[in-house]
C-alpha cells in the first residue's frame, strides 16, 4: 500500500488559533487595558491592533486512496518579536503556499516523512519559505506517512531518529493567561505537572524591584499547599517577559540574585525563570544568558533559567545549548518550522544536557496541539506545553488525552522501545 498512496490534491480551509495574536513591544511600552482588550496604537508591523483574533490556515492532503490528512498553519501570540516572523496573513500564506509548495506536493508517496518534507519544502529549512508554512505541511506530511505506514506519528518520528518509541508520558506545563489566580486553582485541581506561566509581562505585574512578581510566587505556593492532595508537588515555570533585566539592568549578577530570591519564595518547589532578561539580539542573549547561568552556579540556587526569546530556530538552538545559555530550552514549534527540526532540537538539547521544553503558543489550533504530543513523546522530552489557548481546560485536555490515546494505542499492540527503527 506505501507504493500506491500518493498525494493527488491539496486542499485548504480557514481557521481560528485558540487565543490572539499579541503586540508585545507595545504591551511593554505600558499599554492600558480595557478589559480583556489593550488600548493605544500598535508598534509591530502587521497589528492592526494591540490584541487581535488568532488566524489559521488548515491544509489538507487528499491521497489517492480518498483519505485526507491536516496540518495548520499559524504565527505564535508574539508574531514579529525577538526575530520571529511576521504577523501570520491567511490570505498571503495561502498564495505563497499555493505557488511555490503545492506544486511539489502534487504526487509525492508520503511513506518516507523526511524525504516527503524534503522534496515539499525544499532541504536546509525551506529555501526562506515563512515558518509557518515549513510547520503546517510537516504536520500533514508526518500524518500522511503515519496514515500510510499504518503506525503512530510518534512512530514515525521515532524511526526517522533512531529512538526507541515512547513508553511512559511527558511532563505537562500549564499557563494561565490573563486569569493568573482562578486558573491557578484549576491546574491545581487538575494536578498539572509544571505551572503556572503567570504572564508577568508588564511593569504593574512584576513590580518595583519585582515585590508583584515574588509576591505571585509566594501565592501560588500557599496556594497548591492549600487546595492540592497532599502529594501533589508541582514544578513552577514563570514567564517573566525580560522585566527582571527591565527592572534591574542588564547585569547578570544581579539578574542571578533576584532569581535566587525568587527560588527562596518558591519554598522547596523547583522553579523555572522564562526570559528573564532580553538582551536584544540572538548573540548578545546568548552571551548574556551564559553569563546569568555562570553567576546562578557560583550562587549555588537551584533556579533554572530558560531560554526563549531569540532561540527560535534548530541553529539558534543548537549555538544556546552548546554554549551552556539556559538550563532549559523552549523549541518554540511555530517559530522552529520543520517538525522534524523540532525533534532534532531536543536531541541537541540533550546532548548538551541541557532540558528540552517542547513548546509553542496560545495562538496554536487543535490540530498543531494534538501532533505536537507526537513530538514531544517520541524525543521523551523533558516538558511539554498544554495548548493551544489560555483556558487551562481545553489545553489540558487536548494534550493529556493525547499522551493517553498514544500510550493505549502502543500498549495495545505490544509495542516495545526496541520496535522502532531506521527509516
Amino acid at each position: 500500500m506505501q507504493n500506491k498512496v500518493v498525494i493527488e490534491n491539496v486542499i485548504f480551509a480557514a481557521g481560528d488559533g485558540a487565543s490572539f495574536y499579541d503586540d508585545q513591544e507595545a504591551i511593554r511600552r505600558g499599554v492600558k487595558k480595557d478589559g480583556y482588550l489593550y488600548t493605544g496604537t500598535p508598534i509591530t508591523k502587521g497589528f492592526s491592533k494591540i490584541r487581535q483574533p488568532a488566524a489559521a490556515l488548515g491544509i489538507g492532503l487528499a491521497l489517492s486512496d480518498k483519505q485526507i490528512v491536516w496540518g495548520d498553519m499559524m504565527s505564535v501570540q508574539y508574531a514579529g518579536a525577538a526575530g520571529r516572523d511576521p504577523l501570520f496573513d491567511v490570505a498571503q500564506i495561502e498564495g505563497l503556499v499555493r505557488q511555490y509548495v503545492v506544486p511539489h506536493l502534487i504526487g509525492i508517496n508520503p511513506s518516507n516523512f523526511k524525504a516527503a518534507c524534503d522534496e515539499a519544502l525544499g532541504v536546509n529549512g525551506g529555501g526562506g519559505l515563512p515558518v509557518s508554512v515549513e510547520y503546517g505541511v510537516s504536520q500533514a506530511l508526518l500524518e500522511a506517512a503515519a496514515y500510510v505506514q499504518r503506525v503512530t506519528m510518534a512512530e514515525v518520528i521515532a524511526s526517522e531518529l533512531h529512538l526507541p518509541t515512547p513508553m511512559k508520558r511527558v511532563p505537562i506545563y500549564c499557563q494561565t493567561g490573563d486569569e493568573r489566580e482562578i486558573n491557578v486553582d484549576k491546574m491545581i485541581l487538575k494536578s498539572v505537572d509544571i505551572l503556572p506561566h503567570g504572564l508577568t509581562n508588564s511593569a504593574e505585574r512584576f513590580g518595583r524591584r519585582g515585590e508583584v512578581f515574588r509576591e505571585y510566587v509566594r501565592w501560588v505556593v500557599d496556594r497548591i499547599r492549600k487546595v492540592g492532595e497532599p502529594t501533589y508537588h508541582p514544578g513552577l515555570h514563570f514567564d517573566v517577559y525580560g522585566w527582571v533585566g527591565l527592572e534591574f539592568g542588564l547585569e547578570p549578577k544581579k539578574i542571578a540574585e533576584f532569581i535566587a530570591q525568587a527560588a527562596d519564595d518558591a519554598d522547596g518547589f523547583d522553579i523555572n525563570i522564562e526570559c528573564p532578561a532580553d538582551f536584544g539580539s540572538t548573540e548578545a542573549q546568548i552571551d548574556g544568558y551564559r553569563d546569568i547561568v555562570r553567576e546562578m552556579t557560583r550562587i549555588g540556587t537551584r533556579a533554572r533559567i530558560v531560554a526563549d526569546e531569540y532561540c527560535n530556530t534548530l541553529e539558534d538552538i543548537r549555538r544556546f545549548a552548546e554554549a551552556g545559555s539556559a538550563h532549559l530550552i523552549q523549541i518554540k514549534m511555530p517559530d522552529v518550522g520543520p517538525l522534524l527540526d523540532t525533534a532534532k532540537a531536543v536531541v541537541v538539547c540533550k546532548d548538551n544536557g541541557v532540558g528540552a521544553y517542547v513548546g509553542g503558543s496560545a495562538s496554536e489550533t487543535d490540530v498543531s496541539a494534538r501532533i505536537s504530543v507526537h513530538i514531544a513523546m517520541a524525543t521523551q522530552a523533558d516538558m511539554m506545553l498544554a495548548k493551544p489557548g489560555m483556558g487551562v481546560d481545553e489545553a489540558v485536555t487536548i494534550v493529556r488525552n493525547e499522551q493517553h490515546r498514544l500510550l493505549a494505542t502502543l500498549a495495545s499492540r505490544n509495542v516495545s522501545p526496541k520496535t522502532a527503527r531506521p527509516a
